[in-house]
């Protein structure tokens, strides 16, 4: 384990973040995703007692296509995941890791301070991290 110095969140997480209204439809949410080259956006809050949601390919995947839904006619609030999990930016890489696997996520939405996003997080870039950052035998 790397003892040493613990590698944060803010450490490994994908800086840009891309936002969508919630009733914005599947359609252009997949535009969005296609041009930046992302596979999840940020569903913005409705004012500042709202919470976050994500939106996923994965999400997109099962209630649209899967259920033969038209992308035009289904809003990205009917399919997104509301609340998301938001780790803070300075968290120890180990512990974002065990609470992702607690509640079997692929990634977090990363938020500062004054809980405004900053970044994403996924299990994988957090695991091939700290693997990498460990000292070999």
């Amino acid at each position: 384990m790397n003892a040493e110095t613990p590698i944060r969140v803010r450490e490994v997480m994908t800086p840009q973040v891309r936002t969508i209204g919630r009733t914005a439809t599947v359609r252009e949410a997949v535009t969005i995703m296609r041009e930046a080259g992302v596979s999840s956006l940020v569903v913005e809050r409705r004012d500042e007692e709202d919470e976050f949601g994500l939106l996923v390919v994965t999400d997109i995947a099962r209630e649209v296509v899967g259920m033969d839904r038209s992308a035009d006619r289904v809003n990205v609030y009917e399919v997104m995941t509301k609340p998301v999990l938001t780790l803070p930016a300075e968290m120890n890489v180990k512990y974002a890791v065990r609470l992702l696997t607690r509640f079997q996520l692929a990634r977090a939405l990363v938020v500062d301070n004054e809980r405004r996003p900053v970044g994403i997080v996924t299990l994988r870039d957090m695991v091939l991290r700290h693997i990498g950052d460990e000292p070999e035998e």
